[in-house]
């Protein structure tokens, strides 16, 4: 699933209808990397998709995340439970 360039509080629930775990048995992969506006709405969203993942037995990566995703998910305290990694 490729993220959408927009993912805020006004978005957020169409790009929610579209989350679904692509076929297979292997991790989920998210690409993040068009997310160019966005706010803790993204975060929200990736933790229901982990959550999706998990109930498959299955792991979820996020791909391409933007730096400022992943300082976001460090603000909030959840950017080791989604596997993002701050670059220094």
């Amino acid at each position: 699933m490729k993220l959408p360039a927009t993912l805020t509080l006004d978005t957020a629930e169409s790009a929610l209808k579209t989350l679904r775990p692509a076929a297979g048995s292997g991790p989920w992969a998210i690409d993040a990397s068009a997310l160019s506006e966005f706010d803790s709405a993204a975060l929200a969203l990736l933790l229901q998709a982990k959550r999706l993942a998990q109930a498959e037995g299955r792991s979820l990566q996020v791909l391409g995340a933007p730096p400022k995703l992943t300082d976001l998910a460090r603000l909030y305290g959840v950017a080791d439970l989604l596997g993002l990694q701050v670059v220094t």
